[in-house]
């Protein structure tokens, strides 16, 4: 493919994460590509652990590089709102720093889409061995049939992820992520549905990166009820983008919304203790996140 004149910023943003051998990679490849013009921007979004910091600011002395830290965590949407403003070219691909590139022409790959307005690539698990009692590695795999081309295509707004992705500038600068998301979860559902409203395409391809990193039993239950608040909060502009929100809305107009509630309440925190034992079950945490949520509700 010609790459002749195409520029390019590969933007990582990043929380106390070391993303140096990310960096190394897409660095082999966009500089394997002719008259390809290219920088790389690690944004750090606050890192409290200081051998993260050191770690990555190796990323400073490498070409084409750039490592930006800013001392307070603003937030997933902030951290890459202000990666594109700090970019310089006019495609911007956006990479979290724990995934890895697992295709040697992952970067060409999305260059040939390049007309398309955003591109969206999915993931893939690539653990080498199955993490059998981690719960994150459990509901990912659980969820990974949704992210083949022909799933998320169907759907191209709701199966989209801010993971990995590409984007032209001026539609980001001009659509940003809503920076009123400061926890965690659903920027990214909302920006697919603003998105939609604008009329602007997401284009799915088959260009996954790999995650193999998953964190501990204890972290994602936290990071779930977090998501679950997020939610709650701005429920009234995710409705029609969250399946949970559409059952909870369900269980209200049927009046059993108290169900999951009472159920909650009574065997939540011995639900919450088996989810961060070494077999958590699926069911139960699927329990779990609707009596979470549904507590919420009240």
């Amino acid at each position: 493919m010609d790459t002749g004149n195409v520029r390019l910023s590969i933007l990582i943003p990043t929380y106390n994460d070391i993303c140096v051998e990310l960096v190394d990679a897409l660095c082999r490849q966009a500089g394997s590509l002719p008259h390809l013009t290219y920088e790389v921007l690690v944004a750090d979004d606050g890192s409290t652990r200081q051998e993260v910091v050191e770690a990555n600011h190796v990323i400073d002395s490498h070409a084409h590089c750039k490592y930006l830290r800013r001392e307070q965590n603003e937030g997933r949407s902030a951290i890459r709102n202000y990666l594109a403003r700090q970019a310089r070219y006019e495609l911007l691909l956006f990479i979290d720093s724990h995934m890895s590139v697992i295709r040697e022409d992952y970067i060409k790959s999305y260059l040939s889409h390049r007309t398309h307005p955003l591109v969206y690539g999915g993931y893939a698990i690539t653990a080498a061995q199955s993490p059998k009692d981690n719960l994150r590695y459990k509901y990912e795999l659980s969820c990974i049939g949704a992210q083949d081309v022909g799933s998320r295509t169907a759907s191209p707004y709701s199966n989209f992820h801010t993971s990995n992705f590409m984007i032209h500038r001026d539609i980001m600068l001009a659509h940003p992520l809503d920076e009123r998301f400061k926890r965690y979860g659903y920027e990214d559902v909302l920006f697919g549905k603003r998105l939609k409203a604008e009329g602007i395409e997401i284009f799915h391809i088959d260009n996954p990166v790999g995650f193999n990193r998953f964190e501990s039993n204890q972290r994602f239950v936290e990071k779930t009820e977090e998501g679950l608040c997020t939610l709650h909060e701005f429920s009234d502009e995710l409705r029609g983008y969250s399946r949970l929100l559409a059952i909870s809305d369900r269980l209200e107009q049927w009046h059993i919304m108290g169900l999951p509630r009472v159920v909650h309440a009574l065997f939540g925190k011995c639900i919450r203790r088996h989810l961060l034992s070494a077999k958590p079950s699926l069911f139960l945490f699927k329990v779990y996140r609707l009596g979470f949520f549904s507590s919420l509700r009240k």
